[in-house]
């Protein structure tokens, strides 16, 4: 007997599934002891029991016999089964006894076979072999139960001889191994390995930052310490020098005050004394005495006197007396914590290079790229749209992100301009110098007077500039560019605020300027 056919035998006719725990009417049919009892519940209610197979009635509620001999059969049938699904997955249909490994399916019989009953399969060409498959059903028509053998294109569906004759006549048919060819699924297997290599070299890289990430932990907690460390010395040297400040304004004070009372002390006991002789000639009466005593002219009218030659002229009141000078604490204060925020920069050193192709023709530019200096004697480089047409030059480098800061070292005297510009700025004209325009934004020295300029407005620095060296800083993403003076300490001069459209590259405009120190930084740092 074919498998199929035992397993019909071995079904429910109720639940349409093998046997469990089967049981037998006295009319010889088996269910489900489950399934029985339920039928016979629904049938108490007319109180006619019969059997669901075969219709015969029943006067009482028929007993249920236990098929024992079914029950191992049924049992030892799954059990059989299982171990084909799990020997091969596809057993062949013939070989009921014992399980044996389908090596072809035929399509039309929709049967696996073994190699034993594959040689004695029907070898006409209806009976078409295929790989090994439990999906048999699918490999037909649905409407025809004929074989899949063509591919149609247009509709992109697999379809048998009658579908190409019929529903899809005049349309691209292929066989289905041409068409499986078409799919060139190698390449696709290809690529998809491929894929599948970048992703295993994906998380080679991920798990190796893994395992990077407690020590890369450890530099930054390491870092922030020594960043805290050099933070919290450079406030104590703020308190002692602000204290010290504080200490050196008092005792002037003091010495002021004591000077100014020691003053108005003699002044009280000169004026103590006038009073005293005006009051005795107050008693005398004879005038003649009175007009001629010497000193009644400078007695008549004390408020006429002149003050003391220390004051001017103008007595000073006690409350008058010099205050600390909270400006100059403030601004040390000031200057200090400027230098502290100026400082925390990322460390890591790059050049910034002059680009000589922008350079001007009344410019040299030194070898390392690092010094321009004014000239009479015009250079002999080409006209180019890059190239300035005055004394100015930009650096090859622009920033479009992060925080960036560079120094540099002017000489005392002529006139220079320093700052950073969009490498959009005008090359020709008045217009092109940096500052003069709404795409840079420069530091300017002209006659011992410093100025900031951008978009031809200049704001005059009031403050004296002793030093000849400077830092520009640069936050792009907070659109700020901050120009210093590197003196002790660091002194803010001015900070534009903008929002930056373009890459910002240092530039210069000058008759004498040399790069000093180059920076360019992507860890947070103090500079000592």
């Amino acid at each position: 007997m074919a498998s199929a056919d035992l397993r019909d035998e071995l079904l429910c006719s109720i639940c349409l599934s093998t046997y469990t725990d089967p049981v037998m009417l006295r009319c010889g049919h088996n269910f489900c002891r489950m399934c029985i009892d339920q039928a016979l519940d629904t049938q108490d209610e007319s109180g006619v029991y019969s059997c669901p197979e075969c219709r015969e009635e029943f006067q009482e509620r028929p007993a249920l016999m236990r098929n024992i001999a079914l029950r191992n059969v049924a049992e030892r049938f799954l059990i059989t089964q299982q171990e084909q699904e799990e020997i091969t997955g596809i057993c062949c249909t013939y070989c009921v006894d014992s399980p044996v490994p389908a090596v072809r399916s035929c399509l039309h019989c929709e049967a696996s076979l073994c190699d034993k009953h594959l040689r004695s399969h029907s070898k006409s060409p209806e009976h078409v072999l295929s790989d090994p498959s439990t999906s048999l059903e699918k490999r037909k028509c649905s409407v025809h139960k004929k074989i899949l053998e063509y591919y149609c294109a247009e509709d992109a569906a697999c379809i048998c001889v009658y579908c190409s004759a019929g529903e899809h006549r005049g349309h691209q048919v292929e066989m289905l191994d041409e068409a499986s060819e078409k799919e060139n699924l190698s390449n696709i297997l290809q690529k998809l390995t491929t894929k599948r290599k970048e992703t295993e070299e994906r998380v080679r890289s991920l798990e190796e930052s893994r395992r990077k990430a407690p020590e890369k932990a450890a530099g930054e907690a390491e870092r922030v310490t020594a960043l805290c460390t050099d933070i919290r010395r450079r406030v104590d040297d703020l308190e002692k020098k602000v204290l010290s400040e504080i200490s050196r304004q008092e005792k002037e004070e003091s010495l002021s005050l004591s000077a100014r009372i020691h003053q108005l002390e003699i002044k009280k006991d000169e004026l103590s004394r006038k009073m005293r002789h005006i009051e005795e000639l107050c008693n005398m009466t004879d005038p003649l005495t009175v007009l001629q005593e010497p000193d009644t002219g400078d007695l008549c009218d004390p408020e006429e006197e002149g003050g003391d030659e220390d004051t001017g002229g103008h007595d000073k009141q006690p409350h008058d007396g010099d205050d600390l000078d909270v400006a100059v604490i403030s601004h040390t204060l000031c200057d200090v914590i400027s230098g502290i925020r100026s400082g925390i920069y990322v460390e890591g050193p790059a050049d910034i290079l002059l680009d000589v192709n922008t350079a001007g023709n009344n410019l040299l530019i030194s070898d390392d790229l690092k010094t321009a200096t004014g000239t009479r004697e015009k250079q002999k480089r080409p006209e180019t749209a890059e190239r300035f047409q005055n004394n100015q030059v930009m650096s090859r480098r622009g920033f479009t992100s992060g925080r960036h800061y560079w120094d540099v070292e002017s000489s005392r005297s002529g006139v220079w301009r320093v700052g950073m510009c969009y490498p959009s700025i005008d090359r020709r004209g008045q217009q092109s110098l940096i500052g003069d325009n709404n795409k840079s934004w420069g530091l300017w020295r002209c006659n011992n007077q410093y100025s900031v300029k951008h978009d031809g407005k200049e704001i005059r620095l009031p403050d004296k500039i002793s030093s000849n060296r400077f830092r520009i800083c640069l936050d792009y993403g907070a659109g700020q560019l901050s120009f210093y003076e590197l003196c002790d300490p660091i002194r803010h001069l001015h900070t534009f605020t903008a929002t930056f459209t373009e890459p910002l590259h240092p530039a210069m405009c000058i008759f004498w300027l040399k790069i000093d120190e180059c920076y360019i930084h992507t860890l947070l740092k103090i500079r000592s």
